[in-house]
Formats: structure tokens, C-alpha cells, sequence
């Protein structure tokens, strides 16, 4: 019953948007069947401040630039139906993958968002970044996925690129930590 009702709270497919459930990542305990699932949380600070911090970092793609990813969008932040391209390697190895933002999270406890895949990009799926302030005054950043290969050359490679989305999750824990012990 709640996988129907959470159906059904989903905005529709975007076009463009290269996967079906989307906004799926909203809530984490029920990611789609058929594809391949990250979950990767870290503890990245202690306090409002350190919410505060973390989310923006978040929100105004800094987490991301700041661990190496390139980062080209058409919002100074994330809100829904933003476009960006997210790019990893130099030169000319760089790849780019765009994406759109699906939705966001701007809460007195919760800030974060969700991007899904657009056509031209290697994976299809969704991953959001959310940071959370607990009642202990813990601050959690949570990375959520679910994706499959949407290439000839992601299906080659197999269990790799699980394993490389795993690590990028964990630096971007990492690079949050830093940014807000800065």
C-alpha cells in the first residue's frame, strides 16, 4: 500500500528525463526493483552551523565542485527542474553527464535534492544528496541511488561502476566534512 501511495505522490516522467520512477529517491526505503541501489551516509559536523554549512554546500553545488567534479548548471542552486551537467577527469578524459534536478528539500532538518538522468547520460536512475540535522545535533549527509547502464560501454563494465559510484559517494562525504570544518 504504500509503494501505491507513493506512486502516486510522484510528479510525472519529465521529458527528457530517461528513467520512470521518478522522485524515487524521496523516500529511500523503497527504491525501484531492476537496478542497482547506492546507500552511503557519513557524519560530517555537529550543530545548526554545521547543518547550515553542509546544506548550502550542498544546495549550491560546492560538495560537488569541490571534490573535483565540474559542475554546469542553469541555477545558482538546486530547485526543481534546474538542468546541469556533472563532469569528472581533465582535459580531454573529462566526461560530462546531464542531469535535471527533481526535487528538493529546504527544511527546518532536512536540505537537500535529487537529480535524475537525461538522455546522453551513461547510467540511468536517480541519486539525491541530503543533509540532516538529528536530535542529538548530529549533521548526516546521505547519498541515495538506484541506476543501471544506459551504454554499450557502462553494460561492459560491469560490477566496476557500482563500485566507482560507491567511492564517489564516500569522497563527497569526505569533501562535505572538510567544507564544513572550514
Amino acid at each position: 500500500m504504500t509503494r501505491l501511495l507513493n506512486s502516486l505522490a510522484r510528479p510525472a516522467r519529465r521529458p527528457g528525463l530517461t528513467y520512470r520512477e521518478v522522485g524515487t529517491t524521496r523516500t529511500p526505503e523503497a527504491l525501484p526493483d531492476g537496478y542497482h541501489h547506492l546507500r552511503h551516509s557519513a557524519v560530517v559536523g555537529h550543530g545548526r552551523a554545521a547543518f547550515e554549512t553542509a546544506g548550502a554546500a550542498v544546495t549550491t553545488w560546492r560538495m560537488h565542485r569541490a571534490s573535483g567534479a565540474g559542475v554546469h548548471a542553469d541555477a545558482d542552486r538546486a530547485e526543481p527542474g534546474a538542468r546541469l551537467e556533472v563532469s569528472l577527469g581533465a582535459g580531454p578524459l573529462r566526461f560530462g553527464v546531464p542531469c535535471e534536478v527533481i526535487w528538493t528539500a529546504y527544511e527546518e532538518n532536512r536540505i537537500g535534492f535529487a537529480y535524475g538522468t537525461l538522455a546522453g547520460h551513461a547510467e540511468c536512475g536517480e541519486e539525491s544528496f541530503v543533509v540532516t540535522l538529528e536530535a542529538d545535533g548530529t549533521v548526516r549527509f546521505t547519498v541515495t541511488a538506484f541506476s543501471r547502464p544506459a551504454t554499450w560501454y557502462t553494460r561492459l563494465a560491469g560490477p566496476v561502476i557500482p563500485r566507482l559510484q560507491h567511492a564517489y559517494a564516500r569522497r563527497l562525504g569526505r569533501t562535505l566534512a572538510r567544507l564544513v570544518r572550514t
